[in-house]
């Protein structure tokens, strides 16, 4: 079968290995046949690293990820061979103290998909997973929806950790996958007002199409003003997903007192900074977010419910032996590009 890895900064290479067999009864093989190309594989492919994780060449990748069903494990009830399924790719040891307290995305011993040092990365034809991670998508649901699951279970887990309320007033920074995720959700679980900042027109016009009620970008104007002049008591949450450290101070100024930052978003350096007498005076909160928990099947739900419609995100779509000129539009933000998927199979693609 065909796997796809990391080579060297800037390089990936497509090998041919020997297909994956099912070796316990409680996992399932997968046919991979659509991966989302996320900002953290953007990371590794740039940079070679995330913080103190580093990739060791050669290295799999990919975590966004839908599939069909092959073959299950004798122990695997759920789920049958020709089933298609969305993956969460965080597997989870389910005894330690994390997982026993419901925190199983901060699990002591996690195995995520395609990241360095843990689970095999998606970007493959087949792979053998805990039918656990495996859930099944109704047939309303295309691969492609199934593929954008993982970002919006983040999205769905942000909007919870931050609470929000009818009547809320927020703002997210960042008009990416991740902060257009957050917004779905946000609109979906209660009728707040968003306010949604970003760099690129383009990305800014999606999120008017996701109902977000306000735009403005923050290279031509003045957003924190702007903002501000609309809501002169300050905004409930920000919720800051583009990794910019200098919008963590932006956020604060905007913040009424008692009010809540949800830090989403990968910052390229290894420290950022705040600014503690604003974070005093308000008595501010911030909030970290760390993946997902428990979001992939409500987030299904939502998808078939049609509380959301996330195919306003996918703007391109990429066969298997173009993997290297996806990651290179999503590495410079060419062409309008928000979301990318992977076809590495040809299912659903007639």
């Amino acid at each position: 079968m065909k796997v796809a890895y990391f080579t060297g900064l800037r390089q990936l290479e497509i090998c041919e290995v020997d297909p994956p067999k099912l070796a316990r009864p409680d996992n399932v093989l997968v046919r991979i046949d659509r991966v989302g190309v996320c900002g953290s594989d953007v990371h590794y492919y740039l940079r070679g690293s995330i913080g103190d994780q580093k990739v060791e060449y050669p290295a799999t990748l990919g975590h966004e990820c839908a599939g069909t069903v092959e073959r299950v494990g004798l122990e695997v009830e759920h789920l049958k061979p020709g089933d298609r399924v969305a993956i969460d790719p965080a597997i989870s040891c389910g005894t330690c103290d994390q997982c026993r307290a419901g925190r199983a995305h901060t699990c002591r011993n996690l195995q995520f998909m395609g990241c360095p040092g843990e689970a095999l990365g998606a970007v493959a034809e087949y792979r053998v997973l805990p039918a656990q991670n495996c859930l099944k998508v109704p047939d309303s649901m295309t691969l492609d929806m199934a593929a954008l699951v993982e970002p919006l279970s983040i999205g769905l887990h942000a909007v919870r950790l931050g609470e929000v309320q009818s009547a809320d007033r927020i703002a997210i920074f960042g008009a990416g996958p991740i902060g257009l995720s957050v917004l779905l959700c946000a609109k979906a679980t209660a009728p707040c007002t968003v306010y949604m900042t970003d760099l690129l027109d383009e990305r800014l016009e999606i999120a008017r199409q996701c109902h977000a009620d306000w735009t403005g970008n923050a290279k031509t104007q003045d957003v924190t003003k702007a903002i501000v002049a609309r809501e002169q008591l300050g905004l409930d949450l920000v919720f800051e997903c583009s990794g910019d450290p200098a919008c963590i101070d932006q956020a604060q100024q905007m913040l009424t007192p008692g009010g809540t930052l949800v830090l989403v978003g990968i910052p390229h350096t290894q420290q950022v900074s705040f600014d503690s007498h604003t974070m005093r005076r308000r008595e501010l909160t911030f909030k970290n977010v760390r993946r997902q928990n428990e979001c992939v099947a409500p987030v299904i739900r939502m998808i078939e419910q049609r509380l959301i419609d996330p195919m306003p995100m996918l703007t391109h779509r990429f066969p298997l032996d173009r993997l290297t000129e996806a990651f290179e539009l999503v590495a410079d933000y060419r062409d309008g590009v928000i979301k990318a998927v992977v076809e590495v199979s040809d299912a659903e693609l007639a």
